[in-house]
C-alpha cells in the first residue's frame, strides 16, 4: 500500500491555512519587487536630473572673442614678456632669400638670420594653415611665409591652459585661416633646433619675428591679425610677404 502524501496527512483546514500563507508570502515578494523597482526608478531619475543640472550649470570654458583679445593685447604682450616686432632682414646672400631648393639641399637653420627662420631657401611646396601637434617641415613653412602666412611657434616643453586656449582659438574659425600653429623643435640643427633660451613663443611673418617669454593668446592674435595676409577683420596689413595672398 502506497504511503500517504503530505496533503493527505493535512486536514482541510490546515491545507487552507497553508495556501493562505503561500499567497501572503507571494504577495510580500511581489510588493518587495515593486518597491525595489520604484526605488531604482527614483534613483535613476535623481541621477538623470543631477546630470542635467550639472550639464547646464557646469562652468563654461572662457571663449575669447577677437574684440576681447585686441583690447587685452597691450597688457598681454607686457605680461607675456614679448619684445617688439623685429625686422630680421633677408637671408644672405640676398639672392637666395626666395630660392626653391630640394629638402636635402636646405642650408642649416643656423645660417638663417633668425630663430625661427623668417625667410630664405625653402621647398617648392608650401605648408597648409592649421594647428599641429608636431613640428611641420620647416622648409615648407618658410614657403608659406612667402605667401603671406603667419606662424605661431611654441616650445614643445610648454603646456597648460593658455596653450590650449591658443590652440583652440586658432583651430576654429576664420582667425586661423592663414595661420600655422606648431611646436618648434628640429633636432640636429644645433642652437637653431629650439626656440632661443627664455622664449616660449615666437610669432613669425616674412622678415618679421616677435618673441615672447610666455605663451599668450592675445599677444599671438595681435600679431597674426596684422601680419597674416589677408589681415583679420580688414585691419591694415603690416607684413611684406612677396607673394601675399598666394595659396598655401
Amino acid at each position: 500500500m502506497a504511503a500517504p502524501t503530505s496533503n493527505q496527512r493535512l486536514t482541510k483546514a490546515e491545507r487552507k491555512e497553508q495556501a493562505r500563507r503561500e499567497r501572503a508570502e507571494l504577495q510580500r515578494k511581489m510588493a518587495r519587487t515593486q518597491r525595489n523597482r520604484r526605488i531604482l526608478g527614483v534613483a535613476l531619475l535623481l541621477v538623470a536630473v543631477g546630470l542635467a543640472v550639472f550639464w547646464f550649470l557646469r562652468p563654461q570654458p572662457v571663449r575669447a572673442t577677437p574684440g576681447d583679445l585686441f583690447r587685452a593685447a597691450p597688457q598681454a604682450r607686457e605680461q607675456a614678456g614679448c619684445g617688439p616686432v623685429e625686422n630680421v632682414g633677408p637671408f644672405q646672400p640676398r639672392d637666395r632669400d626666395r630660392e626653391h631648393v630640394p629638402t636635402e639641399a636646405m642650408p642649416p637653420l643656423s645660417t638663417y638670420p633668425s630663430v625661427p627662420p623668417a625667410s630664405g631657401p625653402h621647398f617648392e611646396i608650401p605648408w597648409g594653415a592649421g594647428v599641429y601637434d608636431s613640428p611641420p617641415p620647416i622648409e615648407r613653412v618658410i614657403h608659406s611665409l612667402e605667401h603671406g602666412a603667419a606662424v605661431v611657434w611654441y616650445s614643445p616643453h610648454v603646456s597648460g591652459e593658455e596653450l590650449e586656449r591658443l590652440r583652440t582659438f586658432f583651430g576654429s574659425g576664420a582667425a586661423g585661416a592663414r595661420v600655422i600653429v606648431a611646436p618648434y623643435e628640429y633636432v640636429g640643427e644645433g642652437e637653431a633646433d629650439t626656440l632661443p633660451a627664455g622664449t616660449q613663443m615666437a610669432m613669425v611673418a616674412w622678415h618679421r619675428v616677435q618673441a615672447c617669454a610666455n605663451v599668450n593668446l592675445a599677444a599671438a592674435f595681435s600679431f597674426t591679425a596684422h601680419y597674416a595676409f589677408p589681415p583679420f577683420g580688414q585691419r591694415p596689413y603690416r607684413g611684406i610677404a612677396p607673394e601675399a595672398g598666394a595659396q598655401f
